[in-house]
Parts: structure tokens; C-alpha cells; sequence
């Protein structure tokens, strides 16, 4: 991200810089030595591990595999993001420190080459240069499924005459003197937070192309991928909480906590900008936040400035939001509805049936107004929802009057009662919906991925999972392949200034991802 400070002007100035440098060198010294040996514990641990795990089913030590990986993943991701932001700027060397090992990029993949040659005339004194030599650079690009190196080669030229060397410079990278190009680092991304695969099972998949990825490079890809799209997924919670409505939801997932190597319950909180089913033209958006613990502060604090529509499950955290008026609480009839069900499913009755078949009456209402304008949906909903949910409030009150407080279908009931005057709130506001699917339907990528990576490593990866989720789910809800919207950010961002970050988020550049038209085959 391009960014300038300006530099000091005394020279008491300079060199208090130049000693706070120092010692930030010095610091990081010796925090990547620390990390590094850490690494390297932890790959020889899991080596060790998966030596003994060969040929055995033990669930246990599969479990304790697997929190090693994501441990190291994290550590790893964590160097990454350190590094980018100890860099100032795309002109600065990698990080002090032991340079990290790197394979050879393999001889057998096809190369693409880019040749960059400067304008022949010298800019100095107009003389025709000469040939002096030239610089290659190399990085590990994956291309339609396919590795292959991309060669970039950037010719000299010299100035007979007056001895001047011209060179076009390198183009921008996301990662300085990385061997990865921006493609390949899309595509890690988004196999792991859209394809939910874990690292070392990408490596593994490499592998068998005969292309080694370590996934300690890997992990420090991502954590530097993170830092780097940090402005822009700022830019997405912005658009995301301006006043109007807003979906939210939360789901818990493993954080493995520090030292001890066992697991405690953080949360990902989801928050979706999405009212194309009231007929609104404006770009979807989903953003995801990540907490250590459940608190209703996390909301609150995130939301202090929204105003408008909070809809969402009945939440108690959600309540003090609520208190000054300034935000409306919408309720959800799926969560209403799945506690009749649970009830309908164990011990199946008439009134149960009945039940069900009213409130499924009221969601065919809303397939007949999906995508029309606000004031339509709320006409048809004063003319039909309205009696019936009259009728149901009434059907349900009568019924719970002859039930025990303590049976299954009280409590289901009392829910609905408990929370009516926000299941009903749809139906005086042609914007709110029925549900609150949007948000549950945002929050299923979370769901895949704990089934397939099981931890998240800390609090900062669940950050780093909050942040990868939100762009690629923004991405999705604009129907725009992530890969591809990845791939197009990574290019660019690097060069790209903080002030016009919006210009990066997804809708706006929609038009320059679109598969080229396919030419008319000539007839006759």
C-alpha cells in the first residue's frame, strides 16, 4: 500500500529516527530467530508425529496432528503479517534475519516470459542506447489450475554517448522478493477460506505436479495477504454499517490457546449488507469480525454507530443496542418455526402440524414479493401476512393455556410470544425480511471449514479467517469468481493508495473480471 510520511528535518531529528530504527531492527531480529526456531520445532514435531500416525487409525494422535498444523500455520502467518508491515515500502529489503529457505523453481513447468525494454532514445541526451544486459526475475504463477513460471525480463540499455543505463523497473509485487506471483497467492487463499483446504493438504496436492510449496511459506503468505488487504477490508466494514439494515449472526469455532495446546471457544460474528430482495440495486456486502468470547460487547461496540434495522436471532447481547430506540430489532421466524419442528420431529401432533403449515403459509407469501420494491411488499403484507399472523398469535396463546409451562411445546411457544412484537416488525417495514437467512447463509463457509481444519491457531488467525472470509463472501455475493477478485487485489494493492481503497472493493471491479467475449466463428 503506497503510503508517504515526511522525513525529519533537523539533524537531532534524523538521528533520534535512525536510533529508533536500531533498536526496531534489532527487535525484529530477534523475534524472526525466535519465531524461526519455533517453526522449525514445530515442523520436526509434526514430522514425527505423522512418522507414528503411518498405518495407525488413532483418532487422538490425528487430533494432535492437526492442532500442530494449525499452530504452525498460524506462527507462520503471524511472520508473514510482521513482515509486511515492517515494510515500509515496496523499494525496502526483506526483513533482517535468516533468509528463509526456497526451492528452486522447477525446471520441467512452462515459462511465460514478459520482456520490459526502456525507450531506446537516451532521456538524458536523446543518443540511441546500446545493449548492456539485463536482470530475470522469477515467480511461481498458477494459472488455470496449471503451475508454470512467469518469467519477467527486464533489458538494459546503454547510452554510448553519455554512459547512461536504462532499465523499466520491476512491476509491483504483493510480496517483495517472494517467489510467488499474485495468482498463486489468490489461489492459497481462497482454497483455504472458499475451498476449505488446510495448507498442508495444498502442499500436498503441489506435490504431485512435482512443485514443492512448503506450507511454512505458505502460512507467512497468508499473514502477509492479511496485512495487506487490511485497509480494504476496512473499507467493506464501512459500507457494510452505514445506517440503514443489517443481518448479523455468530457461530462459535476451536481457538487453540497458548502454551497448553488445548482449545477454547472464540466466536466469528457475520455481518451482512444485502437488500437485493426488496428490490434494491445497491452491491451486497458481507463482513466478518472475530472475538475471543461471546460478549455482547462485540456487537455493541461494532454497531454503536449503525442506525436502522438490526435483524438478527434474540441474542441478549443485542438487547442494549435496542434500548435507545435508534435501532429496530427483526426477528427471525426460521429460529421461531425450528423450535416448533424440533418439537414436531420427536413427537409429531396436529397442533404441531397446524403450527408448521401456518408459518409455512407465511414465507410462500413472501416468495410471491421477493425483489419488489419496499412499499409493494409492505402493501401485500398488511393485506395478507398480517391477518395471519393475528390468526397464529391467537391459535398459540389458546393452545399454550392448556399445555404444563415445562412441556417441549410451552417453551416453543413462549419463544414466539417472548419475541413477537420483532417477529411481526416485518411487517411494517417493506425492507425487513422474514428471516434471517442472509446472514446464516453468509456464516456456512465457517461451518465447512471447521469441518475440515478443526482449530483456528489464535485470536490473530481467527482476525486473519475474519478477514479472508470477508473478501471472498463479498466477492461471491456480487457473483464474482474470489479467485479471480484475489488475484485482481493482489496485483494492484500493493501500488494502490490507502485514500482510493474503495475503488478495490469488489463491485467496482466487476466490469475488468469478466471473461472476455468469445470472437463470432466465421461461416461461409
Amino acid at each position: 500500500m503506497s503510503q508517504s510520511a515526511p522525513l525529519p528535518t533537523t539533524v537531532a531529528e534524523l538521528q533520534a529516527l535512525v536510533l529508533e530504527q536500531q533498536t526496531s531492527i534489532e527487535n525484529m531480529v530477534r523475534e524472526i530467530a525466535a519465531r524461526d526456531d519455533q517453526i522449525e520445532r514445530l515442523k520436526a514435531q509434526i514430522d514425527k508425529l505423522r512418522r507414528m500416525y503411518f498405518g495407525s487409525k488413532s483418532e487422538k494422535l490425528a487430533r494432535q496432528i492437526d492442532k500442530l498444523e494449525a499452530q504452525l500455520e498460524d506462527l507462520t502467518a503471524g511472520q508473514g503479517a510482521a513482515e509486511t508491515r515492517g515494510r515500509p515500502d515496496k523499494t525496502s529489503t526483506a526483513p533482517p534475519g535468516r533468509a528463509p529457505t526456497r526451492e528452486p523453481l522447477p525446471p520441467h513447468l512452462p515459462r511465460d516470459e514478459i520482456e520490459l525494454t526502456p525507450n531506446p532514445a537516451c532521456p538524458k541526451c536523446a543518443t540511441t542506447m546500446q545493449r548492456l544486459g539485463e536482470d530475470v526475475s522469477e515467480q511461481l504463477a498458477r494459472v488455470a489450475a496449471a503451475f508454470k513460471v512467469i518469467r519477467t525480463i527486464r533489458h538494459k540499455l546503454c547510452c554510448p554517448d553519455c554512459g547512461h543505463i536504462e532499465q523499466p523497473a520491476m512491476p509491483s509485487l504483493p510480496i517483495e522478493h517472494s517467489i510467488a506471483h499474485p495468482s498463486l497467492l489468490a489461489d492459497i487463499a481462497v482454497s483455504k477460506f472458499a475451498d476449505h483446504q488446510p495448507l498442508y493438504r495444498q502442499s500436498e496436492i503441489a506435490a504431485r505436479d512435482g512443485v514443492t510449496l512448503d506450507r511454512a511459506s505458505m502460512g507467512r503468505w497468508i499473514g502477509q495477504i492479511a496485512e495487506l488487504c487490511g485497509p480494504l477490508v476496512e473499507a467493506i466494514q464501512r459500507y457494510v454499517l452505514v445506517p440503514g439494515k443489517v443481518h448479523v449472526d455468530d457461530t462459535p469455532v476451536a481457538v487453540l490457546a497458548p502454551g497448553n495446546g488445548k482449545t477454547v471457544t472464540g466466536r466469528f460474528w457475520v455481518y451482512v449488507r444485502d437488500d437485493h430482495r426488496s428490490g434494491s440495486t445497491e452491491p451486497a456486502a458481507v463482513w466478518f469480525d472475530f472475538s475471543s468470547n461471546r460478549k455482547g460487547v462485540h456487537p455493541q461496540t461494532r454497531l454503536a454507530a449503525f442506525r436502522g434495522i438490526l435483524q438478527a436471532d434474540a441474542y441478549a447481547g443485542f438487547d442494549q443496542l435496542y434500548a435507545n430506540g435508534e435501532i429496530h430489532e427483526a426477528a427471525c421466524w426460521d429460529h421461531a418455526r425450528r423450535y416448533i419442528y424440533d418439537v414436531h420431529a420427536r413427537t409429531p401432533t396436529l397442533d404441531t402440524q397446524q403450527l408448521l403449515e401456518m408459518i409455512g403459509e407465511l414465507y410462500r407469501i413472501e416468495a410471491d414479493i421477493r425483489g419488489k420494491a419496499p412499499d409493494e411488499r409492505l402493501r401485500f403484507r398488511q393485506e395478507k401476512s398480517k391477518p395471519l399472523l393475528a390468526k397464529l398469535e391467537a391459535t398459540i396463546r389458546v393452545k399454550l393455556a392448556t399445555l404444563s409451562t415445562k412441556s417441549a411445546l410451552a417453551k416453543a411457544i413462549n419463544y414466539s410470544l417472548n419475541h413477537w412484537a420483532a417477529l411481526v416488525f416485518y411487517c411494517e417495514d417493506g425492507r425487513v425480511e422474514i428471516s434471517n437467512v442472509l446472514a446464516e447463509n453468509a456464516l456456512r463457509c465457517v461451518a465447512l471449514g471447521r469441518k475440515n481444519y478443526l482449530f483456528v491457531g489464535s485470536d490473530s488467525g481467527g482476525e486473519r479467517a475474519a478477514a479472508m472470509y470477508s473478501l471472498i463472501g463479498s466477492a461471491k455475493l456480487n457473483g464474482i469468481n474470489p479467485r479471480a477478485y484475489m488475484e485482481y487485489v493482489l496485483t494492484h494493492i500493493a501500488d494502490h493508495k490507502i485514500s482510493r481503497i474503495d475503488e478495490l472493493l469488489p463491485w467496482n471491479v466487476a466490469d475488468k473480471l469478466r471473461p472476455p467475449t468469445p470472437p463470432t466463428p466465421l461461416t461461409g
